[in-house]
């Protein structure tokens, strides 16, 4: 990826998807929001879109209101019930401040990665369900260390990319520079994590035979 869009790798659109629920601490973290006609938001596995239009529709013993989303990397629509967009992970894009603590993540040095596939997979698939972006990074960097210690599955190939994309586009997005840039840093901080110890040089000091002094002195 290293063009200045993205593009976002394929995957199904699901309407509804209700997702795995918040933590208690998340849900603590979530207050419940209202999200206006026009305002950019982030849809879990699917990055940024649109809130088009709220609409209200009748089902059986009463009516629901629904977010339509226009998804912008794929220009497909998706509607969330809006009593349970805080379930579904819906939220706002992240701010500046928050971009900065992604990239000090990305570059701080530490992994934690299950060494079993499967419930490394199923972990990850977990964090990226959430549409937390601290939970993203996490997934990329972790994949992004196993890629360069062996190949990665069809399946996690995958999971990799599409976490950089969600990543790049979203902190393109709150910083207004092109994906292109956001990327550039992106893997500057992760190499800052891979990079091996840097071996500093020890100097030691030189010390005069004491044999040959002393051979100096009986001649």
């Amino acid at each position: 990826m290293n063009s200045d869009t993205l593009t976002s790798p394929e995957f199904p659109v699901l309407p509804l998807h209700p997702g795995p629920p918040p933590s208690p601490e998340e849900r603590k973290e979530r207050s419940v929001v209202d999200f206006q006609v026009g305002e950019k938001v982030i849809y879990p596995n699917h990055g940024i879109g649109v809130v088009e239009s709220i609409q209200t529709r009748p089902v059986p013993g009463g009516k629901i209101s629904l977010y339509q989303l226009r998804i912008l990397s794929n220009d497909s629509r998706v509607w969330v019930p809006q009593q349970n967009a805080d379930g579904v992970g819906l939220r706002h894009v992240i701010s500046a401040g928050d971009a900065r603590k992604i990239f000090n993540l990305l570059g701080d040095g530490t992994i934690d990665q299950q060494a079993n596939w499967k419930g490394r997979f199923k972990e990850n698939s977990d964090k990226m369900r959430t549409g937390s972006l601290h939970e993203v990074a996490v997934v990329l960097k972790g994949l992004t260390f196993l890629s360069r210690k062996k190949a990665l599955s069809f399946r996690e190939k995958r999971m990799l990319d599409r976490a950089k994309f969600l990543l790049v586009s979203e902190i393109a997005e709150v910083e207004g520079k092109t994906q292109a840039t956001i990327e550039e840093r992106v893997d500057k901080a992760l190499n800052k994590t891979f990079a091996p110890p840097e071996v500093k040089p020890v100097k030691i000091p030189v010390q005069k035979p004491v044999g040959a002094r002393r051979r100096l002195f009986d001649a």
